[in-house]
């Protein structure tokens, strides 16, 4: 079985580094297929731990060091989508996926200038359509098949005989996981979204208002239908279930500022669109994602869970001062 990440491998190097060189491809697709950061560094640890413990003759016998490494991934990312609906029934209020941020918010030391810090797995997901919010919370709605054979086959290109060694069902039965995937998605996309300058334009009018505490301003940037979704994991406070409506929101958003004075928002990238970053007393307390149609905020999602914002802690108030290049 080949893939077409190993096209640009040259079969003379050794076998290690054709091994270690897959890293980036898997953590690109568990992420993509768990929507988690953590548990796609820990799905990818597990499928590194089952290749070395192979005896060295049976890791020679491996025709393709990187489409085994993709099958036992896969196969892992499969197991772990099905418990992972189990645990979520018991998640306290609303689950989100774990934001990303740009690659460039990556620093290669810590603020300060103080020693390098540990690079991130999170700094080798790609950013592109298939990590957006929205697009992994429409993900989150498939079974664990569908979600696993659309990823593999429409995002990353494997054909469906490569996507029934993975799943565990026929090339028919996968193609249809797909189409039924692909009906999930367009039936989710919004009609006319804006720009990515346009996007960022209305964020920051956004942000600009909720500082100013300004309810009627936030009220017109929000579509009257939107929802905002906010994720603490029963770890901090957060609101159990969607706000609904524009005035609603607005109201929640002002009392929230009420309630934490000294709240600093910071436009940043998230998933690879203009987003929202929130910091009380240099702490990164919430990461916030946009949809958007036209020229208004459909949909928020407020991640504030901790152990989903460990990919924004790094950044300090130094840091977090500079402009984002993308705002």
């Amino acid at each position: 079985m080949s893939t077409p990440y190993e096209a640009g491998h040259d079969r003379s190097e050794p076998a290690l580094s054709v091994v270690v060189g897959e890293r980036r491809h898997l953590i690109n697709l568990a992420y993509r297929l768990l929507g988690s950061v953590a548990e796609a560094e820990d799905a990818v640890q597990e499928t590194y731990a089952r290749w070395y413990a192979m005896p060295r003759a049976q890791q020679d016998a491996v025709d393709s060091p990187g489409a085994w490494l993709t099958t036992v991934a896969g196969r892992i990312c499969l197991d772990v989508l099905g418990s992972a609906r189990v645990r979520r029934e018991r998640y306290v209020g609303e689950w989100i996926p774990e934001p990303l941020p740009d690659r460039a918010e990556w620093s290669g030391g810590r603020p300060g200038g103080g020693p390098a810090a540990p690079a991130d797995p999170a700094d080798r997901v790609t950013l592109d359509e298939s990590v957006t919010m929205a697009f992994l919370v429409v993900l989150e709605a498939m079974t664990p098949a569908e979600r696993v054979a659309f990823i593999l086959h429409d995002v990353f290109r494997y054909p469906f005989g490569e996507v029934a060694d993975i799943v565990g069902r026929t090339p028919a039965a996968c193609r249809q996981l797909a189409s039924s995937a692909r009906r999930r998605i367009r039936a989710a996309q919004q009609p006319a979204v804006p720009t990515a300058g346009q996007a960022g334009l209305l964020v920051r009018r956004f942000k600009e208002a909720w500082e100013a505490g300004d309810i009627r301003t936030l009220v017109g940037l929000l579509d009257p239908d939107a929802t905002m979704t906010a994720d603490g994991g029963g770890l901090v406070g957060a609101v159990l279930r969607p706000v609904r409506g524009s005035e609603r929101i607005a109201q929640y958003l002002i009392h929230i500022a009420d309630k934490a004075p000294g709240l600093t928002l910071l436009e940043r990238t998230v998933n690879g669109r203009p987003g929202l970053v929130a910091q009380h007393s240099g702490s990164t307390v919430t990461v916030a994602a946009f949809d958007l149609t036209d020229d208004r905020i459909t949909r928020i999602w407020a991640v504030r869970n901790p152990e989903k914002l460990r990919s924004w802690t790094a950044h300090g108030p130094d840091a977090a001062a500079s402009p984002d290049p993308a705002g």
